[in-house]
């Protein structure tokens, strides 16, 4: 079963995803994507890491999400932006190349037999990026989310806190 979970930045996305997961299981995993790219950024990872307590199984994976062993667990994958981010640096920004990597790698992850609640961003709703590489990526996160969304047995939007149900 998957569920994917979108909204803006702090829409309450990860909060949602977690009591969620709390709901389907009592021992969830959490799959997180980040890596440390600055000390804002590993702020914000010790921020997620402690609203998390002893039911949690943290495992950290920046782009080969199907190599883990999944089968039978409760995961939240969080979240595909920051591990689309860890594609789209790899593979020198281009675009074709990292979409069809990330498509491959999810679609990997999906055969496995487990419980995923998939968080992602939707930021092609915000303010147009200044920049060729923030435009190419919002292109690109948006075409992504559209591969999960299109999977999903449940799509839900965040907004300010609340769960819109979109499927």
């Amino acid at each position: 079963m998957l569920t994917y979970i979108s909204g803006g930045q702090r829409s309450g996305k990860s909060r949602y995803a977690q009591q969620l997961a709390l709901q389907l299981s009592p021992a969830p995993v959490y799959l997180a994507t980040s890596r440390a790219w600055d000390d804002d950024h590993r702020q914000r990872i010790a921020r997620h890491v402690a609203d998390r307590d002893a039911r949690w199984t943290t495992w950290e994976e920046e782009k080969y999400l199907s190599r883990r062993d999944l089968t039978g667990r409760t995961v939240v994958l969080d979240c595909v932006t920051l591990w689309l981010t860890n594609f789209f640096a790899d593979a020198a920004y281009d675009v074709a190349a990292t979409l069809r990597q990330a498509q491959e790698e999810f679609d990997q992850l999906m055969r496995q037999d487990c419980t995923l609640v998939v968080i992602s961003n939707e930021i092609g709703m915000g303010l147009h990026a200044p920049t060729e590489a923030g435009r190419k990526f919002a292109d690109l996160q948006g075409w992504l989310n559209q591969h999960i969304a299109q999977r999903a047995d449940r799509a839900i939007f965040m907004v300010s806190g609340l769960p819109l149900v979109v499927k």
